[in-house]
């Protein structure tokens, strides 16, 4: 049987993870057309400013918690046999204040405000934090073994599984997604377009999703080492303010948030939330600094990225689209590594749909 053409657009870990899962099928031949590869820093790729790591926020009983869920294996799979690819094991906990329940952000990260979340069944070493852990600040907490993973690396080691595969790698800047089905690296049209594109989905013709909009993320990365990776549910700093550090794999770094800023396109850093979001990181794990304020955090470099968040959930479809069939897998907001190989299986299926013959199925 022909191998079917098939472009992947956007270059983000959306659309390199899926273009690597079409890749081990030897029935796809893959063009990758992005506007940012691996290695750009720009406020329109969020994939480099991310954490990364897996604490999910999804919930329980959702196709988004199944997505995390069949994430996890894969990511746990990287971290134990493929050191190359910079992700690596780090023990975690997670703090939670009973007031945040009702606030805004708190509704946002619902799941993890829960004592018993339901990745405690997925994680390994789940366990509640103890009254002395906690303190008089927190209601309760809980800690496990996760992931955290060094963008710089990972982006990079995904674009070369992919290239290992056969995947061919295209700078554009495509207005219509349609545009895509013509720049198939064969020469020939495309059989099938995949719209990884994530907050560009909002403008990109043939798609202008409305519901898509950005919530901004402030983040510090120091040189300092965390004896562990860590959040907290809320801050006395307003509803948009969060406090999370996490240290990335092979000496990437400890990155230290944030903020959850919704419709706030502002690429510019705001010195003002910088300070806070290192106080509070101090004060959650005070190891960063052995114990003394934030003249001694050794900082590489301050960051702001936008997630791609879309009203109504991550979009994983297929529709037809001036006569090109589209799987979209974009809008995955602030979980796009922890959710990536579930979303992007979920994609996969999606392109078997529509390319192999049911019979064939």
């Amino acid at each position: 049987m022909a191998q079917a053409r098939i472009v992947v657009v956007g270059a983000g870990v959306a659309g390199l993870t899926t273009a690597l899962l079409l890749a081990r099928e030897s029935k796809y031949l893959i063009t990758v057309a992005a506007k940012h590869m691996p290695g750009d820093y720009d406020i329109q790729y969020a994939s480099p400013w991310a954490g990364a790591n897996y604490w999910p926020i999804s919930e329980a009983g959702t196709e988004a918690a199944e997505w995390d869920q069949n994430t996890w294996p894969e990511l746990e799979d990287l971290a134990k046999h493929h050191p190359e690819a910079g992700v690596h094991f780090q023990d975690t906990a997670i703090y939670n204040r009973s007031k945040d329940v009702d606030s805004s952000l708190g509704k946002y990260l619902a799941e993890k405000l829960k004592a018993e979340p339901w990745y405690k069944d997925v994680v390994p070493n789940f366990r509640p934090l103890s009254k002395e852990r906690l303190g008089t600040q927190y209601s309760n907490g809980h800690a496990f073994t996760s992931v955290c993973i060094n963008t710089a690396i990972y982006l990079p080691w995904l674009a070369s599984q992919c290239l290992s595969k056969g995947v061919v790698f295209k700078r554009a800047n495509l207005k219509h997604v349609c545009d895509a089905s013509g720049i198939h690296h064969t020469g020939r049209k495309a059989d099938l377009v995949v719209n990884c594109t994530g907050l560009s989905a909002s403008e990109l013709g043939g798609v202008e999703d409305q519901n898509m909009m950005p919530i901004r993320g402030q983040t510090v990365l120091v040189r300092n080492e965390a004896d562990v990776m860590c959040s907290s549910s809320g801050t006395d700093d307003g509803d948009e303010e969060v406090c999370y550090l996490m240290q990335r794999a092979a000496g990437g770094g400890t990155l230290l948030g944030g903020s959850y800023q919704r419709g706030n396109w502002d690429s510019q850093l705001d010195p003002s939330l910088a300070v806070r979001i290192m106080k509070r990181a101090v004060e959650l794990c005070p190891a960063l600094t052995g114990g003394k304020g934030i003249e001694h955090l050794d900082i590489i470099r301050h960051g702001v990225g936008l997630r791609p968040y879309r009203h109504g959930g991550t979009r994983i479809e297929k529709e037809r689209i001036d006569g090109v069939w589209t799987v979209h897998n974009y809008g995955h907001g602030g979980f796009g590594y922890q959710s990536s190989y579930g979303c992007s299986q979920k994609a996969l299926k999606l392109v078997e749909e529509v390319l192999i013959p049911r019979s064939v199925l």
